[in-house]
């Protein structure tokens, strides 16, 4: 694996800084990036809150200005802002954030105008070549781009609400807990007017994350939220990312809401919007979601994993919304892009119909048992992937995105890491006991396969 393949990943350009990131290859992904696009009138340009973005950023805009284009900083931002500001302004954008990674990390997310995605399939491969061959060089007698500066964070927060009816809105106690990343920067102005009693646990922007990693799938980074929604009885928690682009919830008993029983909450809510609308979601989402989907009577579409199959296939089948298992909502309304904030508001605004606790308005989704993410290193998971398949060559498969069989009471999803020797195991049960159970089984045949 060459140097660039290490961080120009399947959805996403990322590595640790300054070894792998660094300013001299990010000038050359400005350029190669302008480019890829023709050399378009303008890209857009953010960061989050890690302090290698300042330099980083310095280095793509001198980059892409080389080609002639011009670049609009929009200064620090969420993702989702980013998104927005691709859409409301049609134009390409670069988004500086590592997510959810610790502070050594920093990388790139990279759109078209209309925050089309760009993923390996969909430019990053060319980007990649444009460098490795030598072309991603400033443009010889042409003038250098200009730079200036924009902010659309009100018309953000603007267009988050507008998801929701606000005049049914009810008084609600709200905890975020935005993990020192860029939710402590667009949190505050999106719930300014809404009925709701918000409170932000760390709200500082501090890329260092001297409280706690800024990655809510991992349930250790949940401990402070839960604590605090019992301590103040507050009525929902909310845990964003880094870069403030997925969200958890968690109920008023502190329980977490996964992100499938979150998939399926705001799906029934844009079905009664849009109704006998298509729903995508991803194959390691659980089986409620599209039975839920069904029952209200929209049309559940099965796609891969990350946010460029997704913003495809919402763009091919014309769906209103899609819902990943990792704690990423996309609406087409919001340019078929994801945003962790317009779901929150989208599941306070059904607690405010159903006026109901979220304990109780989440029982109708919550339907099987899932074991979450399990990672396992082997050294040739292609191989091993393929003995599984072997193993239960019984039972009904497919290959959408890894190895994928159902058997009926259960089912699991086996795929590799698009970065490490890692194969991740995602499985469903009707009960926690035979998740449990049947996890181990497939768990000992995977370490069987790779001894």
């Amino acid at each position: 694996m060459s140097p660039l393949d290490a961080i120009f990943k399947a959805y996403d350009i990322r590595g640790t800084y300054p070894d792998q990131i660094n300013a001299e290859l990010t000038l050359q992904i400005g350029a190669a990036f302008a480019a890829f696009l023709g050399d378009p009138p303008r890209i857009l340009v953010a960061r989050d809150m890690r302090p290698s973005g300042v330099e980083l950023t310095q280095a793509f805009v001198t980059g892409v200005t080389s080609r002639g284009v011009d670049v609009v900083d929009l200064g620090m931002a969420s993702t989702d802002l980013m998104y927005f500001a691709s859409g409301k302004l049609d134009a390409p954008g670069a988004m500086f954030t590592a997510s959810h990674n610790p502070a050594q990390y920093n990388g790139i997310k990279l759109c078209r105008a209309g925050a089309a995605p760009v993923g390996e399939d969909t430019g990053l491969r060319q980007i990649r070549d444009l460098i490795e061959t030598g072309q991603a060089v400033p443009k010889p007698d042409v003038e250098p781009g200009k730079v200036t500066q924009q902010s659309l964070i009100e018309a953000y927060a603007d267009h988050v609400r507008s998801f929701v009816d606000v005049k049914v809105l009810q008084p609600m106690k709200v905890v975020a807990d935005t993990a020192n990343g860029m939710g402590g920067l667009v949190v505050p102005p999106v719930f300014e007017g809404l009925p709701f009693d918000l409170e932000i646990l760390y709200p500082e922007l501090d890329g260092t994350f001297p409280n706690h990693p800024a990655d809510p799938i991992q349930p250790e980074n949940l401990k402070d939220l839960q604590a605090r929604v019992l301590e103040v009885d507050a009525d929902v928690g909310l845990a964003f990312d880094g870069d403030a682009d997925r969200v958890f919830l968690v109920d008023e008993k502190a329980q977490l809401v996964s992100g499938s029983l979150t998939t399926a909450m705001v799906a029934k809510a844009m079905l009664e919007r849009h109704p006998g609308a298509t729903i995508i979601h991803n194959l390691i989402c659980s089986k409620a979601v599209p039975e839920v989907i069904r029952e209200n009577g929209g049309t559940p579409v099965r796609t891969r994993v990350g946010h460029s199959f997704i913003k495809e296939k919402m763009a091919e089948t014309g769906a209103v919304f899609g819902g990943e298992h990792s704690g990423h909502y996309y609406f087409a309304e919001n340019y078929r892009a994801d945003s962790g904030l317009i779901a929150a508001v989208v599941v306070l605004e059904l607690l405010s119909k159903a006026d109901q606790p979220l304990s109780e308005v989440r029982k109708p989704f919550e339907r099987y048992a899932q074991s979450g993410e399990i990672n396992t290193r082997v050294d040739d998971p292609a191989a091993v992937i393929q003995h599984v398949a072997e193993v239960f060559s019984h039972a009904e498969q497919d290959w959408l995105d890894g190895l994928t069989v159902d058997l009926g009471e259960w089912w699991f999803n086996l795929r590799p890491s698009n970065t490490e020797p890692l194969l991740r195991l995602n499985l469903e049960a009707r009960t926690r006991q035979e998740c449990d159970v049947k996890a181990q089984e497939v768990l000992h045949i995977i370490k069987e396969a790779s001894s």
